[in-house]
């Protein structure tokens, strides 16, 4: 079974940085894509990024590109998400996710990010 932990959330200050990592545990996830959601208060969750298995192909949601970066090392089991700019919408939960069987199918439990003005 496998398990997702994130880390590397916190409380920032607007044009702040922060990086989350991914930790994977119980099966190798170097042979599936992998993202990151967030869900920001009273609102539904949406994507973010998303990997290729090997790290070639990357997509982000329009209102991240260019400020974040999805990165994967597949020898650590690890995800990353390099976020530059902060800005207070980018508060939220910040969720990792892998597709497994199917797609966005297993789900860690999130990381808290707030970034004040």
């Amino acid at each position: 079974q496998v398990q997702l932990v994130e880390s590397g959330g916190g409380f920032v200050q607007a044009g702040d940085s922060l990086r989350l990592s991914c930790a994977a545990s119980g099966r190798t996830l170097s042979t599936y894509t992998m993202g990151w959601f967030r869900q920001a208060p009273g609102k539904e969750r949406e994507f973010v990024a998303e990997i290729s298995w090997r790290g070639r192909t990357t997509s982000y949601a329009g209102s991240v590109k260019g400020r974040f970066t999805i990165s994967r090392d597949n020898a650590k089991n690890t995800l990353y998400l390099q976020m530059n700019s902060l800005k207070p919408e980018d508060t939220a939960i910040y969720y990792c996710v892998a597709s497994v069987v199917t797609a966005y199918d297993v789900w860690g439990q999130g990381t808290q990010v707030t970034v004040s003005s």
